[in-house]
Order: structure tokens, then sequence, then C-alpha cells
């Protein structure tokens, strides 16, 4: 195909027969169980250097109580990628953890702009759906996917996609590389202790991410028996042999919420919205990572079953899960 123009952004990519044959020989089809703390789960299986994805990010079923443990053990040096990228890639670059970010949508707030500015963390622009694509792509092992949204804008200019000429049609068209993490991250409403997990409601590419993924860490507000994915197996968003770890998190999503058992936090979320400086991301840091041990002391010492209760009352329709 005659290649018409190229953006000008550095993107990550994997040949698909080397990651195909990492998959073969690291992830068995067997059911092992997975289960360990937030701790374990980040020393074992998040390096530094390491591409992270996760879908959703800060507001709803964002992977937080993960992305706080990976701040709290000090990584390095990793790009992360967020279809939504909001309070998180704050936190993980003024924690000196991130240093590049692939996004679709970077904000909110004054420090994470700055940040860009100065060259602090550098940033690598696509739209939400070319970053879905590409992990389409990842996980169908193929090295890249044709799309047509990007043509024709500035986005394309500042990302790493391609435009060539369509070999059937001679349009132009654009094609965006496969994208393949080495950690996903993701948080679910139930999972058992094999790596089974059920999300319920809307998901951006929790699958096809898990599926692209070297490595993946289920984060649930549930453990459930095994035989209740045996039962309902249409249920079952991501299978077993795709997991590397199961996190028991009663709130792992907090300051977000997660549809169906309960609301964000709106007075914690304004919080963060008003990072603004060095100080004050170090300060918030300071508050509720560096000084609790785990995700259950935030949880109780910071938030406290009260203001749990009153998000699980605003947001819970348990009754629909059953």
């Amino acid at each position: 195909m005659k290649v018409l123009a190229s953006g000008a952004s550095s993107y990550h990519w994997i040949h698909p027969d080397d990651f195909r044959e990492w998959v073969r020989i690291h992830k068995s089809r067997e059911p092992e169980e997975k289960l360990m703390t937030e701790q374990e789960a980040v020393s074992r299986f998040v390096a530094d250097g390491d591409y992270i994805a996760y879908d959703f990010s800060s507001l709803t079923r964002g992977p937080q109580a993960l992305v706080r443990e990976i701040i709290r053990q000090q990584k390095r040096n990793l790009w992360i990628c967020a279809e939504f990228t909001l309070h998180d890639s704050t936190l993980l670059v003024g924690a000196r953890c991130a240093d590049r970010i692939d996004v679709g949508f970077l904000g909110y707030g004054n420090y994470i702009g700055r940040a860009v500015v100065e060259g602090q963390v550098q940033v690598f622009e696509w739209t939400n759906g070319a970053l879905a694509f590409r992990m389409l792509a990842g996980a169908r092992g193929i090295p890249f996917i044709p799309i047509r949204t990007l043509l024709g804008t500035d986005t394309f200019l500042q990302s790493g996609a391609k435009v060539v000429e369509d070999p059937f049609t001679g349009d132009p068209l654009c094609l965006v590389p496969a994208l393949n993490p080495d950690v996903f991250l993701v948080h679910v409403h139930q999972a058992d202790v094999y790596g089974n997990a059920r999300i319920f409601g809307t998901n951006l590419f929790a699958l096809e991410a898990a599926m692209a993924s070297r490595k993946v860490i289920v984060s649930t507000e549930e453990i459930v028996d095994p035989l209740a994915f045996r039962q309902e197996p249409a249920k079952t968003t991501i299978p077993h042999f795709l997991v590397s770890a199961v996190v028991h998190l009663p709130f792992g999503a907090y300051p977000g919420g997660v549809p169906g058992r309960y609301e964000l936090d709106l007075a914690h979320i304004q919080q963060l919205n008003a990072i603004e400086t060095e100080e004050q991301v170090q300060g918030y840091l300071e508050a509720f990572v560096y000084t609790v041990r785990d995700h259950a002391e935030l949880l109780e010492q910071k938030v406290g079953w009260r203001r749990l209760a009153d998000m699980m009352r605003r947001g819970s329709i348990r009754e629909g899960y059953q």
C-alpha cells in the first residue's frame, strides 16, 4: 500500500507473532486460584517501564485502588493508556510514576496541562475510538487496523497513525497500529478466584484489552462462587485464562462510582479537580496515598463508612444483578 501521510508521534507496538509466543509460554488455560492482595498483584505484575492500560478512569469503574497502589510502590517510567484519563493521570504524573500518556481525552484541572507544557510528561494524541480500535487489533493478532475517523484532523498529525491509499477504492484510508499493553487494569462488579469476571452495564474495551495484554489484574467489588460462572456463562465478560491476578477491593473505584453499586463521591472529585500546583498534588498524595497502608485503611481512616453507605444508597440497583 502506498503511504500518503504519517503522524508525528511515537507509539507502543509489539509484533503480533512475538505477543502470541509470549501468551503461549506464560498463560495457561487451566483454572488456577489467583486471589491476592493489591500489594502482591502490583508487585508481581507491574514493572518499571511497563505500558499500562485501563478502561474507564476516575469517574466510572476505574481501577483507582490499583492506581494508588502503583503510586504507593513508586513504579517508574510507566506509559499509560486510557480513553478518558482524568485524575489518575494527574496523580501518576505527580508521583513521578508515569512519563508518557496515550490519550483520547486529557483532564481535568490545570496541573496535568502544566506538566505537559513543562515536559514532565509526553502526551501522544489519539481519539477514544482510535485507541479502542488499536486494542481490537491487538486482541485479533493483526499488526494494524483501518479506520476513517482520524482522516483530515489535527489529531492525526499528532498521532502515530498513517494514511495509505486503499488498494480497493484508491481512497485515502487511515491505519492505526495494534496495541498490546504489558498490563491491563480493570475493576469489575464480580469475579471468582480463578479470574472469571463480570461487568454489568457499559464497558469500553474490557474484553479486547484483556485479550491484547500480557498481564491482566482484575480488582472486583465481589468474589462469587465459580459455579455461578458455570451456571450463567453468557454473563462472563473476561474469562479466567486471560487473567493474572484477582484482587477483592470493594469500593475499588473510589472516589469514582460503579454503575449499580454506588455513586461517585462528588466532594472528593471536586478536591481532585482543584489540583493546580505541585504543592497541591503532593499534598493530596500525602493525605490519601502515602500515609495509608492499603485501600481498606483509606476507606476506614479517610472516607468513613457513613459516606460509603450514602454512595451505595444513591447508586445501588443490586437487585438487577440477580
